[in-house]
């Protein structure tokens, strides 16, 4: 493993490198569908045209980018109800459709006014409908909503559309670089600078009730962490140590953080207590240790360490003992995350293609490579666990991609031009 200091410089010089970045929106690609993907129908709002945006289609987009589902192209619907009493279930049978949305939207004195019903086409009822009364600026919000109600009631997983995504941009060359923190809705869409700064951003990091990031500045020429409200821009500086000040990640209960420190020597392990800031060292080696991750319960940390030679991924208890090795298989595994039932782990892998997304049972079950990529880098998983989203190259530019918990499915979020790196899936927002 690489010394820290030159980790670090390495990051930079990711930035340094990018083109302009013209707009922060992330645009989705569809990179692969999954063969088990169930067939569904959405068809287009009676009443749609004379809005803004089009609620059904980002539904569609939403459940196709889950890799759940299989929409039927709109071309190849015979007719277009948009209530219940007016589906033909042997119409949508012929099509190999298994369930079908459909709804209406119109606009009220405030907003709009959209009405969505899930069909079930095999059992021949209806399963859930809904009026949805919106602001006339929150009709994605909406499309969100509707899409975690099909996707929950359907699969019996919490839907995630309504999650956001928080990433690292950088615009211009050379003296002229700005780097920006974004924060955009899970599809990209929506982006709101958070901060932008002269100097390099890296590692943003939720906290549990979705209203913080902790991340990595250097505006003070050396890596300091800082805390900040999305809503409001308030912030703090969190902690400003001599030397390495890395890798926040906020504990399940949102009162502590864990971090790489260098303050002592080495790169270690670090909690943070918000409240009153102590900070306690964990880990207790003369290797490298960093890139620490939470446990759901809060119990036990993973972490990076390279104190078998290479980077290998480590778990350590907080009621004390040793830290035991975790990953076996080749001779480079980093980056680690639970997943949020905590019963595997999302890890950037280097095999014989590559550095690229895996997984592994946390018991130390088979690692299994997840990407198609093989330039990947800083892992983040969904709340409801199933995607992960990373930094990966698409040419010469930095762009984010996902692909599903088990490997079947894989989207692409580029920007306009340039690098976009270190995205964070945040938790549940409500």
């Amino acid at each position: 493993m690489q010394t820290m200091s030159k980790v670090w410089l390495f990051c930079v010089l990711l930035f340094i490198s990018s083109y302009a970045i013209a707009n922060a929106n992330l645009t989705i690609e569809i990179t692969r569908g999954s063969d088990q993907a169930l067939p569904i129908g959405i068809v287009p709002f009676s009443g749609g045209d004379n809005m803004p945006e089009d609620v059904a289609q980002i539904i569609q987009d939403n459940l196709e980018r889950s890799g759940f589902f299989a929409p039927l192209e709109r071309n190849s619907m015979f007719d277009k109800p948009s209530q219940a009493d007016e589906v033909e279930f042997g119409t949508w049978r012929s099509l190999d459709v298994r369930y079908l949305v459909v709804g209406s939207a119109q606009q009220t004195n405030s907003g709009y006014q959209i009405q969505f019903e899930l069909m079930d086409i095999s059992g021949q009822r209806r399963m859930i409908g809904e009026t949805v009364t919106v602001s006339a600026n929150d009709l994605r919000g909406a499309a969100h909503y509707i899409s975690d109600q099909i996707f929950e009631e359907i699969t019996d997983i919490r839907g995630a559309f309504s999650t956001q995504i928080a990433y690292v941009t950088a615009q211009g060359l050379g003296d002229n670089m700005q780097f920006g923190l974004y924060v955009a809705d899970a599809d990209g869409r929506n982006s709101q600078q958070v901060l932008t700064s002269d100097q390099p951003i890296m590692s943003p990091a939720w906290s549990p009730d979705g209203r913080k990031l902790a991340y990595v500045s250097f505006e003070t020429e050396r890596p300091a962490i800082y805390i900040q409200d999305v809503s409001t821009g308030q912030r703090i500086q969190a902690t400003s140590f001599e030397g390495i000040n890395g890798a926040p990640t906020w504990s399940p209960d949102g009162r502590r953080i864990a971090m790489s420190l260098s303050k002592d020597g080495q790169p270690e392990i670090y909690i943070l207590d918000i409240n009153n800031r102590s900070v306690e060292r964990i880990t207790q080696n003369s290797s490298i240790d960093t890139e620490p991750a939470w446990a759901p319960d809060g119990r036990t940390l993973l972490f990076t360490s390279d104190r078998s030679g290479g980077p290998q991924i480590y778990e350590y208890s907080l009621g004390g003992g040793e830290a035991k090795r975790v990953t076996f298989t080749g001779n480079y595994n980093a980056r680690a995350r639970y997943s949020p039932d905590g019963e595997q782990i999302f890890l950037i892998h280097r095999s014989s293609r590559g550095y690229q997304v895996a997984r592994q049972d946390r018991d130390g079950g088979r690692l299994v490579v997840i990407s198609e990529t093989t330039r990947d880098e800083s892992p983040s998983v969904a709340p409801n666990g199933t995607m992960v989203i990373f930094a990966t190259q698409q040419g010469s530019n930095g762009v984010l991609s996902a692909v599903s918990a088990d490997g079947r499915s894989s989207f692409r979020l580029p920007a306009a031009q340039g690098d976009v790196r270190d995205p964070a899936w945040s938790p549940f927002l409500n």
